[in-house]
């Protein structure tokens, strides 16, 4: 099955705003000297999951319009594809196929660089998935997933098949998911460390973000607590800070100390990721804007 694609060309003339800080908390050593934040555009409905790919070129969703959307590192704005399955979360694999959370079936898709939709997970167990929400890959091709319950107006049916909550890991090669021991009431955003070390998730639910050890076989151990915010996405880079998406930006060291906090000037900053020809601009997804901010370190997924 193909999606639609349009090379629209949109070139974007951005708003630069400063980066603020306010009696409480500092701006992040990792923000750029003399920077400020930059709003792409605010022609979206709700933004969310954006993926660098090798080139830096960035990509990400707009869940209520059903679009994943293309920001290139010239800073031209285009449509990817439409019908792209009320994708959420997105991350690229090493072959350069965008893996993405298709919620409207509740199923992990593969897109291909020709736009080619190939279903990686359909249910679990004979089940219908809750809808997955954010993707990470390992380095050895390892697919971690989360997959929370959020009632959505595009579906028929009103309650989840599977009543728990869960995170789920596909192993390379493998065509049905196992479901990983967490110990979170309700999973959200996940992302690991460029070395396939550590994994991190947010537990929407219960407003914390813990980090795993990730074993030889996929799975989790040593859950260790890192914050008591509220998280919805995450970014990292290649120091291993963590930035945490939710009320703006909070960056926290890998041991879990706050370093410092972005202000976006929107109500709800759902996701961020590292992009641009040098992997040093981070990409931010908030309500209806899409933004970027020069970083002085590189991202780290």
């Amino acid at each position: 099955m193909l999606g639609k694609f349009f090379p629209v060309g949109l070139l974007c003339f951005c708003h630069t705003m400063p980066v603020t800080a306010n009696t409480v908390d500092s701006i992040p050593a990792t923000v750029a000297d003399h920077t400020g934040l930059e709003l792409v555009s605010r022609r979206f409905s709700f933004t969310e999951g954006p993926a660098a790919d090798r080139k830096g070129n960035v990509y990400f969703t707009d869940q209520p319009d059903n679009t994943i959307w293309k920001y290139d590192t010239a800073g031209t704005l285009s449509v990817f594809m439409e019908s792209s399955g009320r994708s959420n979360g997105m991350y690229f694999d090493q072959q350069g196929n965008l893996i993405t959370c298709a919620d409207e079936k509740n199923q992990l898709w593969s897109i291909s660089p020709k736009g080619k939709i190939t279903v990686l997970v359909k249910d679990f167990e004979g089940h219908r998935l809750n809808g997955p929400n954010d993707v990470w890959i390992a380095p050895n091709g390892g697919i971690y997933f989360t997959d929370p319950y959020y009632q959505r107006d595009y579906w028929a049916r009103t309650q989840p098949d599977i009543k728990e909550e869960r995170v789920y890991y596909l192993a390379p090669g493998a065509k049905k998911p196992v479901a990983l021991q967490t110990n979170v009431t309700k999973p959200n955003g996940v992302i690991g460390t460029h070395d396939g070390k550590y994994l991190y998730i947010a537990d929407i639910g219960a407003s914390k973000v813990y980090r795993y050890h990730i074993e030889k076989n996929g799975s989790l151990s040593h859950q260790t607590l890192v914050s008591n915010k509220t998280v919805d996405g995450f970014a990292i880079d290649v120091h291993g800070n963590v930035y945490l998406c939710g009320n703006g930006i909070t960056v926290i060291d890998k041991e879990g100390k706050e370093i410092g906090v972005i202000i976006v000037p929107e109500a709800w900053t759902a996701n961020a990721c590292f992009g641009g020809k040098n992997k040093n601009v981070l990409f931010i997804t908030a309500g209806s804007g899409f933004y970027k901010l020069r970083m002085k370190v590189i991202g780290g997924e």
